[in-house]
């Protein structure tokens, strides 16, 4: 993605245009906990998109029930939408997912999603904002 697309504002900035937990969850990688956040279960047809920039991430083809009680989906909606990073955090090792427009936190990948890919984008609801195909 062009740097010229990058996104960035101030903490001050996030702040003003987030929830208390869209900004924990976005800017501070935190995670909400399982079976709580909105689209966990959500089964309308649309594209799912960073809270923060509004960029498109995921369609909602690309998402399955994994079990886990947070969104997931096996594919994002562009190769270029989703970054990753190492996350050492918690003592363990894992891929961080971000927002490759804003950094964003989303969530992780895990190598033991369905086919096609074999991935799952383990996401939390307060990273996404669903836009629903009938809206």
């Amino acid at each position: 993605m062009p740097s010229e697309d990058k996104v960035t504002r101030t903490d001050e900035q996030w702040r003003a245009k987030l929830s208390e937990e869209e900004f924990q969850v976005a800017r501070c990688s935190a995670t909400e906990p399982a079976f709580s956040g909105r689209y966990w279960d959500e089964k309308a047809p649309g594209t799912y998109h960073c809270v923060c920039c509004d960029a498109p991430l995921f369609r909602s083809e690309g998402k399955y029930d994994s079990g886990t009680g947070w969104p997931s989906f096996f594919q994002p909606i562009d190769e270029d939408a989703v970054a990753e990073k190492v996350d050492q955090g918690h003592g363990m090792t894992r891929t961080e997912s971000v927002c490759a427009r804003c950094d964003a936190h989303l969530g992780h990948v895990f190598p033991d999603g369905p086919a096609p890919t074999g991935l799952r984008y383990c996401m939390n609801s307060a990273s996404l904002n669903l836009k629903k195909d009938d809206d």
